[in-house]
Order: C-alpha cells, then structure tokens, then sequence
C-alpha cells in the first residue's frame, strides 16, 4: 500500500473514531479506542473477501456505520451535550443536486402561543439548529409539529426507514438495540435531548427502537425538511468555511475532522463600524473569530478616575479573541469594538470546552502573555 492510500487509510479510521467518541461521549478514551478498533477488526476480518464500496464523501462506509451505531447507541445524539451532538461531519449530502428542493412548498404546523414558547424552550440548545439563521430557525419551528405519547410506545424501531428527528420537551425514552434476536436496554433520555438524525443524514435504517417509559411529549420534524434546512445548511456551511477554518493558526493543530466540526457548530455575526462585540465584565458565551474586517480590544484603566476605555490590542482575518473569559471562567476583561464592517465567526461555550480542548494550552500561554502586556501598558499609562 503506498504512502497515500497509507494515509488515506488512517484519516478513514480516525474519522470513524472521532464520531463514534462524540456519539458516545466516554470517560475512558483509551478503553473505548481498543473496544472500536477491535470491532473494526472483528468486522474486517468477517466481511474479507466481499467487496465493499465506499459512499461517496463519507471516510466510512454506510453498512459499517449502521452495524457500529447497533452496537454503541448511547445516550445523547453524538453525545457531547445530549443535543449538542450532532456534528455531521460525515455527511455525503451533495447541496448541489437537489436545487428543486427550494421550491418545494413549506412545511407549517400551525402552533398556540403556549405551544410556540414551549417548542422555543425544547429546542434552544440543540446543537443541530445553531448553525441556522434566524429565518431558517423559524421555519424549523414552524414546520415541527407536537408528538404526545404514552408508556409503552414506541417513537422509532430499529431497522425502519427515517421519517421523522424527534426532539424531546419532557418523559424518559429508553433506547433498545436487537442483541442475538433479543431487545437490551442500552441506555436512556432523561428529559432533554433529541433522537433521530442518524438515519436522516446517512440515509441508513434505524440504528435502534426508541420506546417511551412514561407519558411525554415530543416536537417531530419531518425528513424533507430536515434534509433541506440542516442537512444542506451544514454542507455549505462546510463549503464555505472550510479554507478559512484551515488558515487559523490556533487551529493548525487539530485534525481534519476535528476541523470540520468546529464548522459545524459555527454561527456567524455581522457588525457595524464602532459596534460593540463584547462589553467588559459581562458574563461570556461565546468564542469569536474574526473573518473579516477588524475589531479593537479596550480596558477601563481605574487607575483613572474617570474609568476611560484604553485600547489594548486589535484582532484581523484568522485572529481570534474572547477565549479568556471561557477559559478562567471569569466575566469580560476587556471590551471589542467592530472597526469597519465586520464579520466573526463565533462558537458558543459548550462547543468550545467539547472542541477546543486541544488547543487550550495555546491559549493559556497567550493568556499568560496578555496579562504581562495589559500590566506592562496600564503602567506606562498611569504614569502619564
């Protein structure tokens, strides 16, 4: 095997391992390593001599993927946030081949006030909805229609086709999975998260039998527009920010996958000369990056008594700031003013300690030097 298929070969096992950590999220990494990669042995060596076609865009094979998501459904989409699972990192979606899909009519469930707050609140932290802009949310919202259960009954069965992502407002759902042609509870929802989307995005049967254990309440949506809105929306989005994501230096770390799904979770904020980004001593939420356009970085010096803003630093294309609120946990040092018409690249606060992990010592090191420059200029500033 040459040197690229060598390579090729790797990035398709450690892609494949990727998501099958954030699906389910163990405490373990090392342990689960040698659990996967033995699965992936013992499923090579029983399908050696077959001849396996390889989905277009994918790093992994879809029958592979379906027998994997058999054995290891767990709690939690892909698992990092229950909802905030959801990177769709491998999705073979191709935007381009389904344009007529736009105009297709909508899909409206008609909803009561009640209802409308109710459905806010279920989907506010669904990492799959975040990369949505305001007018693709609100069609989401209006194309979800309410799902009311009981004990007993089952919302998905392994092996049917997907129809419908369901996300979760109350009840407990406990997930089975067919083990030599018995159903073993493999773990459960407990009042929060979302189900569903594996077979939407990969087009494969349904992984495992979603029952309810009590009376609950569900908000359903639809396959098409699921494919149409998240599906797609991710795959451009993927497009789009791809070569930007590869040209910051922070990043150059991270794998390829791990690359992609930081695209994934990208929201996007524009911002008008001299509007502020940040205010200092609020509580942060959010990681930014600036695309484009520039932004400039201030302190109150209380060494003065009129507590005027001093500017500290500026941020261009590929920089990043707003890390040091997030990573000590403390409120706004420091204000961000836009200079120009800006654009940055933000990631929520969940999303950052689930995917930046490792890039943090970067960033503590630079914390560290951004407390010897801040010391260093208000100094020379108060002796003025």
């Amino acid at each position: 095997m040459g040197s690229s298929e060598t390579l090729a070969g790797l990035q398709e096992l450690l892609h494949g391992y990727t998501v099958e950590v954030l699906r389910c999220r163990p405490t373990d990494l090392v342990e689960f390593a040698v659990q996967h990669f033995t699965r992936v042995l013992e499923k090579q060596r029983n399908e050696q001599g077959s001849t396996k076609s390889a989905k277009k865009g994918v790093t992994f094979d879809a029958k592979e993927e379906e027998d994997e998501e058999e054995q290891d459904v767990t709690v939690g989409e892909y698992s990092p946030l229950a909802p905030p699972a959801a990177a769709v990192c491998a999705e073979a979606y191709n935007p381009d081949e389904d344009e007529e899909e736009d105009e297709e009519p909508r899909v409206v469930h008609p909803k009561t006030d009640e209802q409308r707050r109710r459905l806010q609140d279920s989907c506010r932290d669904i990492l799959l909805f975040k990369s949505l802009d305001d007018e693709q949310f609100s069609e989401v919202l209006e194309a979800m229609f309410e799902v009311l259960v009981k004990p007993q009954e089952h919302i998905i069965d392994q092996g049917d086709d997907g129809d419908n992502f369901y996300v979760i407002e109350k009840g407990v759902y406990e997930i089975f999975v067919k083990t030599d042609g018995a159903d073993v509870c493999v773990g459960k929802y407990d009042n929060k998260g979302s189900f569903g989307e594996l077979a939407l995005m990969y087009n494969t049967p349904r992984a495992a039998t979603i029952m309810a254990a009590m009376d609950g309440a569900l908000w359903g949506l639809d396959r098409a527009t699921f494919h149409r809105l998240i599906v797609k929306n991710n795959a451009k989005k993927r497009r789009t920010y791809e070569a930007f994501i590869e040209s910051v230096p922070l990043l150059a770390s991270l794998e390829l996958p791990e690359r992609m799904k930081i695209v994934d979770v990208l929201g996007a904020r524009v911002y008008k000369d001299g509007e502020r980004v940040i205010s200092q001593g609020e509580k942060a939420d959010c990681f930014y990056m600036v695309e484009s356009g520039e932004v400039r970085i201030t302190i109150k010096n209380k060494v003065k008594q009129d507590s005027v803003e001093v500017e500290v630093a500026r941020c261009t294309r590929g920089e990043y700031f707003g890390e040091l609120a997030l990573v000590t946990n403390k409120p706004r040092a420091a204000s961000v003013y836009a200079v120009g018409a800006t654009k940055c690249l933000v990631i929520d606060v969940q999303a950052f300690e689930r995917l930046l992990g490792p890039c943090m010592d970067i960033m503590k090191r630079n914390i560290s030097q951004y407390e010897d420059q801040l010391v260093a200029l208000l100094g020379s500033r108060a002796k003025q």
